[in-house]
């Protein structure tokens, strides 16, 4: 039998990055080995159910490249077949009908308004083999009767687990470290219903600068988010196979075929795993400088789009030619409107920490645009000619080259980041505009 498995997200919420290397995990296993990767919604609790966030939640898997054998499954429609299991369960005396004051109650059938409860076995170990931790093993004694069947009429999470892996012939669970302690429950369930168990791999946490458990709500987690920023899919899936697994040959940064190949479970480690937005922008910026001038125009082009200059006023000729020097610099394509916007803009944006950085806090910044503009006047207007003249107006105020550009640049483009200044000037601005420019800087003084 070839292995299946799952990934099996509940519509609450967004596509967080701790789930999305659960599927990207789960989906590699499958490819590597000519598995099957099943796709599984699991909506039983109505109350905290978004169904909008479905289809949210299958775009975002669609747009990282994870596509599925089968489904989606819905568990909500399963609903029969759980309370199958449940009464079965019941009328075998594993189970037993409980009241809010989790009272035992007599009846072999499931009950409006009541909850059902899975009897422990008393004086039981109940272990399993996991591939990321090794032997696991809980002592029955530990654990309480825990609720399979809600008052209400659906199915708890983990009754609904076991029965949905059962009938999917789900054969290996690949899964976050966090839901560990509910697989003796799960075990406990299938050897009730007399099915086998999958083969489990717990995935190490993810875990931000403080080697926290990534949050929601203090961190930056959203799958959305980063398509939203200019982070390419290709890159975020990279990355996110490095969140606790390595290729043998340590090169991290790779097309998604050779990951498929080199790929295997059992590398997974179990040390808690960093998210470090850093190494994500390097590996990022890295697939970005990769890609074909085209083919990056053609995705950049959302960016460009909504972007902040008038329409009228951007010049696509002007755009392309300037991609040879940006792109080079970009981190995400969201940079890449902050590298051009002042080629289109009328005047330069006016980013306030660049100017207290440069102009305020800087030193001569007025004697260098006073110098550079005099001889900005009637110089040759080559890229290496304006280089030459900030050079020797820097040194006569005792600045360095990297030093004495920084005023010109904000007064230029406004913000101190940008691409060669010296060739976009003399390439793509015109005397009259940059002088302007310059004065206009200068009266802020």
């Amino acid at each position: 039998m070839t292995d299946r498995v799952r990934f099996a997200p509940s519509p609450t919420g967004f596509l967080h990055v701790g789930s999305a290397r659960t599927a990207l995990f789960n989906w590699l296993h499958a490819r590597s080995t000519g598995g099957t990767f099943v796709l599984r919604v699991e909506d039983t609790d109505a109350e905290r159910n978004r169904p909008e966030l479905v289809s949210n939640l299958l775009a975002e898997l669609e747009w990282l490249g994870l596509d599925w054998d089968e489904g989606p499954h819905h568990q909500s429609e399963r609903r029969e077949r759980h309370r199958e299991v449940v009464e079965d369960l019941l009328g075998r005396g594993l189970a037993y009908l409980c009241d809010a004051d989790n009272r035992e109650v007599d009846g072999s059938s499931v009950t409006d308004g009541l909850a059902v409860r899975f009897r422990m076995p008393i004086g039981q170990r109940v272990g399993f083999d996991d591939i990321v931790r090794g032997e696991v093993s809980f002592a029955t004694d530990d654990l309480e009767d825990f609720v399979i069947w809600r008052s209400n009429g659906s199915p708890m999470f983990l009754l609904a687990n076991a029965v949905d892996d059962a009938d999917m012939r789900i054969t290996h669970a690949i899964r976050g470290e966090d839901l560990l302690s509910g697989v003796p429950k799960v075990l406990l369930l299938l050897d009730a219903m007399g099915a086998p168990h999958p083969t489990y791999a717990h995935l190490p946490l993810l875990v931000n600068e403080q080697r926290k458990k990534l949050s929601k709500r203090r961190d930056d987690v959203s799958i959305a988010d980063y398509r939203e920023r200019g982070y390419l899919a290709e890159a975020m899936v990279n990355y996110l196979a490095l969140l606790g697994w390595g290729p043998p040959d340590d090169v991290e940064i790779r097309p998604l075929h050779e990951i498929v190949e080199l790929f295997r479970i059992e590398d997974v480690n179990k040390a808690p795993a960093f998210f470090d937005l850093k190494k994500l922008e390097h590996v990022n910026a890295t697939h970005l400088r990769a890609l074909p001038k085209d083919e990056f125009i053609e995705r950049v082009g959302p960016w460009i789009d909504d972007a902040p200059w008038p329409a009228d006023r951007f010049d696509p000729a002007i755009f392309s030619t300037m991609v040879d020097l940006v792109q080079e610099k970009l981190r995400t394509f969201g940079d890449t409107t902050r590298f051009v916007d002042f080629l289109f803009l009328e005047d330069p944006v006016d980013d306030a920490d660049s100017w207290e950085k440069t102009m305020v806090k800087g030193r001569s910044a007025a004697e260098v645009l006073d110098g550079t503009a005099a001889a900005f006047a009637d110089c040759a207007w080559e890229a290496g000619v304006l280089k030459d003249v900030v050079a020797e107006v820097g040194e006569g105020v005792g600045l360095k080259l990297g030093k004495a550009q920084a005023p010109l640049r904000v007064a230029v483009t406004g913000r101190t980041v940008g691409p060669p200044l010296f060739e976009t000037m003399a390439d793509f601005m015109e005397r009259s505009e940059v002088l302007r420019r310059i004065a206009r800087a200068r009266a802020r003084l």
